[in-house]
């Protein structure tokens, strides 16, 4: 198998080197596209350049078999961002005038108060390696941002207290189990996020019957669509439509980015070192696709893996099929397989039930890379059972009828995260133990702006 991918390698090497298919010649490409186009005073080298990277970067992935079909860009999509290569190119960040300069023209950008966002400010005194100009649609209007992209260490709002301690996760599609030393919990993904399904279905039949109206010659007189290539005309109307659909996906994407970024803080305020089983969160999607729409389960998972690098810890991804958490038990030691449905789990032969997804959060914390450790489990059981009980995700059951329905939701308490919140200059080495000087250290994300 890996010969073949060897001489499959060799091939597309030997024929890209043919035919000219390469980063640099794309830059080319680039260049030749924009002279031709008479936008030598519009665009500088290093954004033609840029464009050409973006170009190699869509295509490369999907000869290789990365990605699928790229799609390319047009009228009707056209690029929402232009970035140099540094802070000195045709658009470059001028700190002492508080304005972006492309070409001659100079935006004025709106900053923030020290106040209001400490953080950027911080960020600031950090050297600008270059600048991206994006744009983006709001509440109907184009409005354009800055994103600086700075040198060197990011700057830290939370000092973790809990540096060293492991937390146990149990993902799925709508919800997370976690348990840590600390506390316990068994929260919903974006829980403030509501999806409006009803109000966006109207939207959508809405714009169907404006697309129809205004195209009839690419539909059948039954109502179905005609094969071959169609005509694309848009009403006013139907590009209102598109907008309001498009900011109402906009405003529930920022929720879910802010409810995500509050749990990840939670999770590390009680452990940096994170375990958590492999999933394919393709399959969730496929499965569960409405439910992943709104809560992005693996939108969470590498958010909060970019935040345990960041303080100095790490997300370890445990062997499914070798753990086999869920059909587990530690008293008896023994495999149980569970229908979906079943949402508690007895262990053994006690009166001692738990909550399935805190169960294999637990396992999660205490699962080792040989597998399970039953005197690990025993010695963690001890600790743990009283931070479930308190939660209601434990219990002793008495009665041999059934098992308890409904699944509880249970917060991780404020009280119990570890962590202080202050602005702290790089990376705290005591608290998070890294070198803020190492090679490995995480580096400046972009600083966004609230507008031009």
């Amino acid at each position: 198998m890996a010969f073949a991918r060897a001489r499959r390698a060799i091939r597309h090497s030997r024929t890209a080197t043919r035919f000219g298919f390469s980063e640099y010649a794309l830059h080319s490409v680039a260049t030749a596209h924009k002279n031709a186009a008479g936008f030598s005073d519009r665009l500088g080298a290093h954004e033609t350049q840029k464009i050409g990277t973006r170009v190699w970067k869509a295509v490369s992935e999907c000869v290789f078999g990365a990605r699928g079909r790229p799609r390319f860009k047009g009228g009707n999509r056209p690029l929402h961002s232009l970035e140099g290569k540094n802070n000195v190119a045709n658009i470059r960040w001028n700190a002492d005038t508080g304005c972006v300069t492309w070409g001659k023209l100079a935006l004025p950008v709106k900053l923030p108060t020290r106040d209001q966002d400490s953080y950027g400010h911080a960020a600031l005194k950090s050297e600008t390696k270059y600048c991206r100009i994006v744009w983006r649609m709001e509440n109907g209007r184009q409005r354009g941002f800055v994103q600086l992209v700075q040198d060197g260490i990011a700057p830290t709002k939370y000092e973790f207290l809990s540096s060293g301690l492991t937390v146990g996760l149990d993902v799925g599609p709508s919800t997370i189990a976690v348990v840590g030393d600390e506390a316990v919990g068994l929260e919903q993904f974006a829980s403030g996020v509501a999806q409006p399904w009803n109000p966006q279905r109207r939207l959508q039949r809405a714009l169907d019957r404006s697309r129809r109206a205004t195209n009839p010659d690419n539909y059948n007189k039954n109502g179905t669509a005609k094969k071959g290539r169609h005509t694309g005309i848009r009403s006013k109307h139907y590009l209102d439509l598109q907008r309001q659909i498009a900011d109402v996906e906009r405003q529930l994407a920022a929720t879910r980015k802010k409810e995500h970024g509050a749990l990840a803080n939670q999770i590390l305020g009680l452990g940096n070192l994170i375990q958590t089983e492999t999933l394919s969160y393709k399959a969730f999607q496929k499965t569960y696709g409405r439910s992943v729409k709104v809560r992005a389960p693996g939108v969470f998972i590498e958010r909060l893996t970019r935040k345990a690098e960041s303080a100095g810890g790490k997300l370890v991804e445990l062997n499914t099929r070798r753990l086999r958490m869920s059909p587990y038990g530690h008293v008896s030691g023994t495999y149980a397989k569970k229908p979906l449905s079943q949402r508690w789990h007895r262990l053994g032969g006690d009166d001692v039930i738990v909550q399935r997804d805190c169960y294999s959060a637990f396992l999660a914390k205490h699962a080792t890379a040989d597998g399970h450790s039953s005197s690990r489990l025993e010695e963690g059981w001890a600790v743990a059972e009283p931070l479930l009980e308190r939660a209601g995700v434990c219990r002793h059951h008495q009665s041999t009828s059934g098992l308890p329905k409904g699944n509880p939701t249970v917060a991780m308490p404020s009280e119990s995260i570890a962590r202080e919140k202050r602005l702290v200059r790089g990376l705290h080495r005591d608290a998070v133990g890294i070198n803020p000087e190492s090679p490995d250290a995480p580096r400046m994300p972009a600083f966004r702006t609230p507008g031009l």
